[in-house]
This record gives C-alpha cells, structure tokens and sequence, in this order.
C-alpha cells in the first residue's frame, strides 16, 4: 500500500478539479484493502476507482482509498462460452478491448466508457440498449464495517436504471474488489436495436453486424458527441435520464410537442435529460469556468481552471431550470464529495 499525504487530486479525476486530499492511499490487493481498514478502525473512507464519476466540491480532509487491484483471468469455460474474473482496478474499455479481441460477445456496446471495472456494477453501467448486469456474475466485495468478504451473485445486487444495492442500501458499505463476467464464444446476442446505432451501421452497409462491428460504430457515436477528459475536464452524463409515469408523460405532452421517449414498462417512459437541458436553454451555454457542452446538454465541463464549487453551482442552477419548465427533478449520475 502507498499513502501520500497532502496531495492533488487533478490527475484522479476526469473532471481535473485540483482539490487536496490529506490522506491518500492506494491499494493492490484485498490484502491491503483489509490491511487498511483494520488499520484506521474500519472508519468510512472516500473509495476512489478510475475518479470519472466524481466531483470535489472541496478539499478532502478523510482517508480516499484508491483502488488498484489489477489482472483479467479466466477461470470457467464451456464451448460456448467464458467466465471471466477482473480485478476491480482495470479499466473498462480495456476490458471490452480484450473481449473483442478474443472474439468474447456481451460488453462491445459498452465500449468507450470511462471508468474502472469495480465501479461498473455500482450504477450498473448501460449503453446503446446494453447493461452491465446483462453479463454480470458475481462481485467480491469488502465490507468496510468488519473486513469481511462477501460474495454478491447477480440477483443479490438488486440491479436497476444505473443503480444497485451498492447504491442504495449499501451504499459505502462494501468495497468491491473484484467482478466476474460470463461472455459468449459463439453465438453472439448482438443489440442494435438502439436508434443511432442502427443507423450507424445502416450507413457502413453492415446489415448482419459482429461484435467488432458493433464496437467500432459505438466507438465512433461517442467520440462524435462526447468530449475526451483528457482534453476536456468532464465525467460525461452529469445527470441521469429520468423515469416519469405514462399518465405525467401525457400530461407533459400536451404542453411540449414532440418530446423524445423511451418505453420502460407498462407505466414507465424514459425522457432524454439533455433534451430538457438543451430546452431549457443550456446547451454550450458557457459560464466562469464551466459549462455543458455544444454537441451534448448533458455534459458539464471544466474549461480548464473550474473549482467542484463551481461545478456544482452551475449544476443546480441547470436543475432547478429543468423543474421550473417541466416539473421533472433531475437526479445526479455524478457522486459529489
């Protein structure tokens, strides 16, 4: 384990906020993830993976643990298809870049996504009609009350629109150290049936896609609209698309015409969030150091020198806009610290 004391931040997270952390300390194994918490008395630390989910408001004057455990390995194979074990330090799309190439179906519409793999089944990370918990096995995790591990299967992590049981009743409960994926050899569950996605391919000529295929068009879809944190500070969707009732959608309806939509369920429509920023006047509007983006409403960005207080300022003024016009709230995909 590493510990460094009174350090930046600004190369920890995709926002680049410059923020201080008085105790920081990274860990490679479960060993020193267990090691850690025994030492400091099993006190709540701030978990920290690829740091592409995250805004500081303010310095950090707590214990950050930055996870580091690394390897992919398979463990289980059948001829049709692999159980793959990750350490919870990888990064995502390395990970999707090693199934493609070995020719492993489940994770290429999640291409591009920033972050590490133990922070994917937190928000259960989606894509272009894809979810995590789609090829999801199982998780290690540490709880940081006792030290103890623990074991969570797929129906344990109650999964849902960008959320777990790691977000909510278990928030900053357990550490996870390590993700288990179940990928396909042949016979690949190929997704298009996303609307960009499917015209993406439909200009290439590709009418019968592989995997490849349909990483290369997600691939090129996101570098299109989304901006790269390493040349723009952001942590890409700032807010989560919200989930309204069929009965409020009408309603809504009536006052604004031709609202983008997705059905959920029987009672449930999913709105574009950054169609009611971009409503709401917000689209590449650009104010102090900070603003959305001019290809993405939903992206806030750092223009080079933003402090987290501004971000956050700049944020709300952007939820509070969207209530007023559509009384929708939206909710933070973002974890603010």
């Amino acid at each position: 384990m590493q510990k460094i004391n009174n350090t930046s931040l600004k190369n920890y997270n995709s926002f680049g906020i410059d923020a201080i952390s008085s105790s920081f300390n990274i860990v490679n194994s479960e060993l020193e993830i267990t090691s850690f918490l025994k030492e400091t008395n099993y006190t709540q630390p701030i978990i920290l993976g690829g740091g592409t989910n995250i805004l500081f408001k303010n310095d950090v004057d707590k214990d950050i643990l930055k996870i580091n455990l690394k390897g992919i390995k398979i463990y289980n194979e059948t001829n049709t298809y692999v159980d793959v074990s990750v350490g919870a330090g990888e990064i995502w799309d390395d990970l999707v870049k090693w199934s493609i190439a070995k020719n492993y179906g489940g994770l290429q519409n999640l291409s591009l996504i920033p972050g590490n793999v133990g922070s994917a089944p937190i928000q259960n990370i989606g894509a272009y009609g894809v979810e995590l918990k789609e090829t999801f096995l199982n998780c290690r995790a540490i709880s940081i009350d006792s030290g103890s591990i623990k074991v969570f299967k797929n129906n344990e992590c109650k999964f849902s629109y960008r959320s777990s049981i790691f977000k909510e009743e278990l928030k900053n409960k357990y550490i996870i150290s390590n993700v288990t994926f179940r990928l396909s050899k042949k016979d690949h569950q190929i997704n298009f049936s996303y609307e960009p996605l499917r015209d993406n391919l439909i200009k290439k000529n590709i009418s019968i896609p592989t995997i490849n295929d349909i990483s290369n068009s997600v691939i090129e879809i996101r570098s299109s609209k989304l901006p790269d944190p390493k040349i723009i500070g952001n942590c890409g969707s700032f807010f989560k698309n919200p989930i309204i009732s069929k009965i409020d959608f009408k309603n809504l309806n009536q006052k604004e015409k031709n609202i983008p939509f997705f059905n959920i369920s029987f009672n449930e429509i999913k709105i574009p969030a950054a169609w009611l920023i971009e409503k709401c006047g917000f689209k590449g509007l650009r104010e102090g150091n900070t603003g959305t983006h001019n290809k993405h409403a939903l992206i806030i960005i750092n223009l080079g020198n933003a402090t987290g207080k501004e971000i956050f300022d700049f944020s709300q003024k952007i939820k509070k806009a969207v209530l007023r016009k559509f009384n929708i709230l939206l909710e933070e995909e973002v974890n603010i610290i």
